[in-house]
């Protein structure tokens, strides 16, 4: 898969690569929203894999004129909605909402370009706002996978079982075995009366420094090309 990336800002990582792996093992079907979608990697490669219908949000005109384009670039169908995702409004509730949101912790040094501010810090999308938004979007059942900051899986976990979507399976990333973890990825349902799974955790490296095969699977499972490119 073909897609393109502004020269400068905001950019992908294998944050997102990995989020669209753990994703996967739910084999999505239905209505699919990707909020704070970026260049629509995480949805793009579900759009390719699953027979969903997808929409996509981003409160930047510019992200989001990538993502448009990169569907089209793949010839997938994408529903696409520009603004805060906090107002949004749809006639339709989700099978499945996704994010990899900004959820760095505002109080840290922040960057000072705009595209890449937006992206990353939580204060553009606070984590209790963003949870109430999606608990009114989501189906009954539905469900709502992402990812975030680890340091701060204890208000995750209290907000999401405070609006009732429950946490079934959570997956928490590390570098390396021997470091703590910064990523934490999630998968919450709506009205799930089922136990947390506390999955295996999942290690990025080796002691080498070479990616460990779950790491290495999922790229190859991706299988994306990134061209730098600006319109």
């Amino acid at each position: 898969m073909f897609l393109y990336q502004p020269t400068s800002g905001y950019c992908y990582n294998s944050d997102s690569i990995f989020l669209y792996d753990f994703i996967s093992d739910f084999k999505p079907k239905g209505l699919l929203l990707d909020v704070g979608c970026g260049v629509g990697i995480i949805s793009l490669l579900l759009s390719r894999d699953f027979n969903i219908e997808t929409s996509i949000i981003d409160k930047q005109e510019k992200m989001l004129n990538y993502a448009t384009h990169n569907y089209a670039l793949n010839h997938l169908d994408v529903q696409s909605h520009l603004g805060d995702f906090t107002a949004f409004e749809s006639k339709d509730k989700f099978d499945y909402i996704i994010s990899n949101p900004p959820f760095y912790d505002p109080r840290v040094q922040q960057s000072e370009n705009t595209h890449l501010n937006i992206a990353r810090y939580a204060h553009h999308l606070p984590i209790e706002d963003f949870i109430m938004k999606v608990k009114k979007l989501l189906k009954p059942r539905g469900y709502f996978i992402f990812c975030y900051d680890a340091k701060q899986v204890d208000l995750l976990l209290h907000h999401l079982q405070k609006h009732g979507i429950n946490p079934e399976k959570i997956q928490f990333v590390h570098s390396k075995l021997d470091r703590e973890s910064k990523l934490v990825m999630i998968a919450a349902r709506m009205g799930s009366k089922s136990m947390m799974q506390v999955l295996a955790p999942f290690v990025v490296f080796d002691d080498e420094n070479v990616y460990r095969q779950k790491a290495q699977k999922a790229f190859e499972k991706a299988n994306t090309n990134s061209i730098k490119g600006d319109f």
